[in-house]
């Protein structure tokens, strides 16, 4: 079943009609190469080509009796045919048709979702430069840290995303092979010709050796890429979440006209979006671990590999199709408050430029333990008596008799921590 969140081109691939298609798209180009070779006359060819065809349901009455897809595929396509139809076929297995075909719709949906990465890849960048220099506290272990920019946030995203599409891209390289190689892959029945033309004409590789399958690492690598990639959604997702949080309320989701959040508080504005996409993704990280499952099969090939593979193919491509739409669509939209940011910034009263006097101190000649000691102090005393920072510095006769006034304010500025912040973005955008 197709979900109802699946987008059209994606779900469109994974129809029935369109894998059985493929199927015999695959079994009229096995023809013309065994044609070739002078396996089937031309003039069945010729036949097999201008009558070949299928019927959906056909194949569905067929197969409550053969218990057999590929079998009720081949006898519906025959009824079509005619005589001619016992040229289809001829030397293959089922996994030829079947892996060869799930070969080309992954490369397809590889296509859609690059596609889909460019597009959030875009987003980003555009949101990096937005806010290039709008300011906002760093967090480290959920705590105050020291200054970064929301844009600098936005450009570890991209460049998180741009390794993504790499990623995607090496998979999609990964997942393009075929095999027309008969029952155990030794070609015993059809000529090595056959399989290369066969791929060649649906743009795919030959496997250089296989058995009566694809070996399943190719999707166990292409299945754990696309939970790679719904776990950078997450990550992404999750930092909407922990910014829309009331207390820090820096960002939040776009919250439409006449949109709820709770039915029984009027008040809600949930981050809806962000924690579907987190939840999706733990479904994403199953998938991959369904498709390591299936790389151990029984000799030559068990039939275990194919429950899984009929859910996950299309379940996850569609789900990652979508998932990548609504970040996009999502960040796009993300409402940003430089003014809230600020003020989180200043809440704790200058304890940011702890590693700045540290570090000024010991360049004035101060031991780094002597310090460490004294500033700690003093950090500790702002945070128990919510005295500023700076004063108590200033009125710490140990500190003042290693710096002077100007020394203690040109440490206590914000820009101290953002000079490089143009080189950062010229390495992630050239």
């Amino acid at each position: 079943m197709i979900p109802r969140y699946a987008r059209e081109e994606m779900s469109s691939l994974w129809m029935p009609k369109n894998r059985y298609q493929k199927w015999l798209d695959i079994e009229i180009f096995a023809c013309e190469a065994m044609a070739e070779k002078g396996k089937i006359p031309e003039e069945s060819l010729k036949n097999i080509k201008a009558k070949a065809a299928f019927d959906v349901a056909r194949i569905d009455e067929i197969e409550k009796t053969t218990k057999h897809d590929v079998i009720a595929f081949l006898t519906s396509v025959t009824e079509r045919v005619g005589e001619d139809g016992r040229f289809i076929h001829i030397g293959l297995t089922s996994s030829d048709i079947l892996d060869t075909s799930l070969a080309f719709l992954l490369r397809d949906a590889s296509t859609i979702l690059i596609g889909d990465i460019d597009q959030l890849l875009a987003v980003l960048k555009k949101k990096a430069f937005a806010y290039k220099d709008t300011l906002m506290i760093g967090r480290s272990h959920g705590i105050h840290a020291e200054p970064i920019t929301f844009g600098l946030k936005m450009a570890l995203w991209y460049q998180e995303m741009v390794r993504n599409r790499e990623r995607m891209v090496r998979a999609k390289e990964t997942i393009s092979y075929g095999k027309i190689s008969g029952a155990v892959g030794t070609f015993s029945f059809v000529d090595p010709y056959v399989e290369e033309y066969v791929c060649h004409k649906l743009g795919l590789k030959p496997a250089p050796v296989s058995s009566q399958i694809i070996q399943r690492d190719r999707h166990a690598e292409f299945f754990s890429t696309l939970a790679i990639i719904a776990s950078s959604l997450d990550k992404f997702s999750q930092e909407v979440r922990l910014l829309q949080r009331t207390e820090v309320r820096e960002a939040e989701e776009f919250f439409s006209p006449g949109q709820k959040g709770s039915s029984a508080m009027p008040h809600k504005r949930n981050p809806v979006l962000s924690e579907n996409l987190s939840g999706l993704a733990r479904l994403m990280r199953s998938y991959a671990l369904a498709s390591m499952e299936d790389v151990a099969l029984w000799h030559e090939r068990d039939i275990s590999h194919s429950s899984v593979e009929r859910v996950i193919a299309p379940d996850a491509t569609i789900l990652l199709d979508f998932m990548l739409t609504r970040f996009a669509g999502m960040a796009d939209r993300l409402l940003v408050y430089p003014e809230r940011m600020l003020a989180n910034l200043n809440m704790t009263r200058g304890l940011i430029f702890s590693q700045m006097v540290l570090l000024r101190l010991i360049d004035k000649g101060m031991t780094r333990e002597n310090a460490y000691a004294v500033v700690q102090r003093n950090a500790m005393k702002s945070w128990q008596e919510g005295i500023a920072f700076k004063q108590l510095l200033s009125d710490d006769g140990e500190v003042m008799s290693y710096l002077n006034t100007e020394d203690l304010a040109s440490v206590f500025r914000v820009e101290n921590f953002l000079s490089h912040v143009d080189f950062i973005f010229h390495r992630v955008f050239g």
